[in-house]
């Protein structure tokens, strides 16, 4: 397990959800500010706004690739070559957990969408795979960036 995974897994621990756990390792070494990463990324826990869709671990690994190898330009090639990035990463991940829609993820757990988040409980943490899912993402964006040419945010500017 990599050091940013242990990370990962322990912002989720602390409290943050599933999107800001996963985006929050990546985002100082891309050139953006934690505060600002959190902020940004609180939108996306439970499935966007517990709404269950695509699963915040998922969103989160999406913001973290789009500041490493996103362009600021609006060319179509360059949106395309992305897009692709994006689909292979979603692609891994669900080749390792089945899906990337969180409703998917948490068969078998009550899944309420009410806007009120869940307590943080051992028995919290016991019946749902979202810090396994945090880990996966976090390892996954990892081996990636290894295998392409990071590009951060300040060579983008």
């Amino acid at each position: 397990m990599s050091d940013k995974t242990e990370k990962a897994k322990e912002l989720f621990k602390q409290g943050y959800n599933c999107s800001q756990a996963v985006f929050g390792v990546f985002c100082e070494e891309m050139g953006l500010n934690f505060e600002t990463a959190m902020k940004i990324a609180s939108s996306f826990g439970g499935g966007m706004g517990r709404m269950r869709e695509v699963c915040g671990t998922v969103s989160g690994m999406f913001m973290a690739a789009g500041l490493a190898f996103a362009s600021a330009t609006d060319s179509a090639a360059e949106k395309g070559a992305h897009y692709k990035r994006i689909q292979e990463l979603a692609q891994k991940f669900k080749e390792k957990n089945g899906s990337i829609i969180c409703r998917e993820l948490l068969q078998g757990v009550e899944t309420s969408t009410t806007p009120t988040p869940s307590e943080r409980t051992e028995a919290y943490y016991k019946k749902r795979p979202c810090i396994e899912l945090v880990g996966d993402a976090v390892e996954i964006l990892e081996e990636y960036m290894k295998e392409q040419s990071v590009q951060t945010v300040k060579q983008a500017l």
